[in-house]
């Protein structure tokens, strides 16, 4: 499926919760602390949308992120098995790819990815936050974390928590591609 397409459906289902919830574009843009024409660009399709506000959005509707990310229920209650290379995978952004292992299980209390990160020539950190807390260890390759004024050099089997709230970004080092096991809580 085309990113683009993802990005239509992604957005299709959460304007339907939204307007099942009745809650305004605004009202909404406000939880997620951004302006409301860039919600609304993202709840359109037209740009990608992070990992990170697909995990806040689910939240606030308190749906599993599965939901939004591919339609389907979780239902799940007592285990869920993702076979090697069989999560969902979403290219949210050109240097991310994010691969959902699990997507099955109901009620959560964990998001889990692996999520790729490509490199690029003149790297330039895409930052972001997103409520909770996230464990990052890494699988392969180094890569650099920005958080609140840090800059961290991560190799494999490295790993790092870190309160999610602050602005964090990753950019892959060595031009190599760097892959890390992210959980968001």
């Amino acid at each position: 499926m085309k990113e683009n397409n993802i990005n239509i459906n992604i957005g299709k289902r959460i304007k339907e919760l939204r307007e099942l919830s009745d809650i305004s574009t605004d009202e909404i843009a406000s939880q997620v602390n951004m302006d409301e024409q860039t919600y609304i660009s993202y709840e359109n399709g037209e740009k990608d949308i992070p990992a990170s506000l697909i995990y806040e959005i689910a939240n606030i509707f308190n749906v599993d992120m599965g939901l939004l990310l591919n339609g389907e229920e979780s239902r799940m209650a007592v285990f869920d098995v993702t076979r090697a290379g069989e999560g969902v995978s979403v290219k949210r952004r050109s240097e991310y790819r994010y691969e959902n292992l699990c997507r099955k299980f109901i009620n959560k209390k964990a998001e889990m990815f692996i999520v790729t990160v490509n490199p690029k020539k003149e790297p330039t950190p895409s930052f972001n936050n997103h409520p909770g807390q996230e464990f990052n260890y890494i699988i392969e390759g180094s890569m650099k974390l920005f958080i609140h004024n840090n800059e961290i050099i991560l190799n494999e089997g490295d790993c790092i928590f870190f309160d999610s709230t602050h602005d964090h970004a990753m950019i892959a080092l060595n031009n190599e591609t760097a892959r890390f096991l992210a959980v968001l809580m």
